[in-house]
């Protein structure tokens, strides 16, 4: 019986430091990462692969914060999703092209999950998971003041960024 790995990606693994998040930059990225998938593959073992998003679904709603006067905007659950798929695709494209470049013929599928939390667990008004750009101390604050965010320190201590209760 085949070994299955499990392989988590962070979204912030597939946009780099000093990077904007193109999507040039994350097929780059995607790319990389799934060579190093491949080889784990050709090693005969199954890999299923998850991924965060944070810096994705915090651009994404910051887009449609943004564009809120011209087009419908996104609620976060929507952001959500649509990075899903997106990095999923990506990640999909990815392995594609690297495995038939190694020459398998391994099917991969991108799937859309949903994680359902109850409207009143407690995390839902603290939230602490940080989202999207980086700012200085100074610019997280004043968008918390202007715009009524979240915001909370980066784990790594690099900046600060909008807060969401799970992205």
């Amino acid at each position: 019986m085949a070994k299955t790995a499990l392989i988590a990606i962070g979204g912030n693994s597939l946009i780099r430091a000093g990077e904007k998040g193109t999507v040039a930059e994350q097929r780059v990225n995607t790319r990389r990462t799934a060579q190093a998938i491949v080889q784990i593959m050709r090693a005969g073992i199954h890999v299923v692969v998850t991924h965060g998003n944070g810096p994705q679904v915090g651009a994404a709603l910051l887009r449609s914060e943004r564009a809120a006067d011209q087009v419908y905007t996104h609620p976060l659950d929507v952001c959500d999703a649509t990075t899903q798929g997106e990095i999923g695709y990506l990640l999909q494209q990815s392995l594609q092209a690297e495995l038939a470049a190694a020459g398998l013929t391994t099917p991969v599928a991108t799937v859309v999950t949903q994680v359902v939390v109850s409207p009143d667990d407690p995390a839902m008004s603290h939230p602490t998971k940080p989202i999207g750009p980086f700012y200085s101390e100074r610019e997280a604050r004043a968008k918390q003041e202007r715009l009524g965010w979240a915001i909370v320190e980066d784990a790594a201590s690099r900046s600060w960024r909008k807060a969401s209760s799970g992205a």
